[in-house]
């Protein structure tokens, strides 16, 4: 009789979950960090990086769909995209469902990720990869940001880890600097910002460090249920906060121009508009003006 096979996440020592695993896809050591791929019997497919669950087959829309639609949508002109990280390609499908868009830049420092992503994640970049308004660049985004030209872009979507290892450089001072720089004074910076019942140093820590380069440093909600712990926040970083106020009948009306209404699983104008509610729990951690 086989062996039955389970994989645990390792993000926190005194709490987590585990997965049924049907075969094993992947495993390999990049030069950056562990990348493991395998089939489970409840989730699909499920990509972990060091441990950590980074993406499942069957609560990616979740995660995607509010991390790119949100500000995409509330900037309501946006043309020029940077992406940072996110070597699964699910936000960059995101995206480039937005009719609008003419350039979407993902900049992601692991080559391995992009490379199993596409050989065994297929369905959560679909076309996007072949996309002549994609550009895949693998390199240093901390660099990337720092070297770019002011104004050279209308929203920058970080999908990073956690602030630990290969993610860290993207939630310091200088990093939100230079996204500050490269959006001016119309765009929007969006940012996975922890699970808060869990994390809540990583949300305090890294929206102080926001609202010392963006007027509006706040944050928004998204239930993924595979970052357990309740709500992912979704940092937000504008100078203009009346971006984050549009009503639901203006965000559907820029969702049928936009050509995604209708196609979304999680994302509606209703939860764009409700996301930004945070429970005091959530709220409280937030620097008060």
């Amino acid at each position: 009789m086989a062996t039955e096979s389970w994989v645990a996440e390792a993000l926190y020592p005194d709490w987590g979950q585990r997965f049924r695993v049907l075969r094993e896809l992947a495993h390999v050591r990049s030069p950056f960090q562990d990348i493991r791929i395998v089939e489970t019997s409840s989730h699909g497919r499920v990509m972990l990086l060091d441990g950590v669950v980074q993406i499942t087959e069957a609560d990616e829309f979740a995660y995607q769909e509010m991390i790119a639609h949100v500000p995409l949508l509330a900037h309501g002109a946006a043309r020029r995209v940077l992406i940072i990280g996110a070597g699964d390609g699910g936000v960059l499908r995101r995206v480039l469902a937005h009719r609008g868009v003419e350039r979407a830049t993902m900049v992601e420092i692991d080559a391995e990720v992009v490379r199993l992503a596409r050989e065994h994640l297929p369905a959560i970049g679909g076309a996007a990869w072949d996309d002549r308004r994609a550009r895949v660049l693998i390199a240093d985004g901390i660099a990337h940001v720092r070297e770019a030209e002011a104004d050279s872009y209308d929203v920058i979507i970080v999908d990073s880890t956690d602030p630990v290892g290969v993610g860290e450089v993207l939630f310091t001072d200088e990093f939100y600097a230079d996204c500050a720089r490269l959006v001016g004074p119309r765009g929007i910076v969006v940012s996975q910002c922890g699970v808060p019942f869990m994390q809540a140093e990583e949300l305090r820590t890294t929206t102080k460090r926001r609202a010392r380069h963006f007027a509006d440093a706040h944050a928004y909600l998204a239930a993924v249920p595979t970052y357990v712990g309740g709500f992912m926040t979704l940092g937000w970083s504008a100078q203009d906060a009346a971006l984050r106020a549009h009503d639901a009948r203006t965000i559907e009306h820029r969702a049928g121009e936009a050509g995604i209404l209708g196609t979304t699983r999680y994302w509606s104008p209703d939860v764009h508009v409700a996301a930004f509610a945070l429970p005091p729990y959530i709220a409280e951690l937030l620097p008060r003006r």
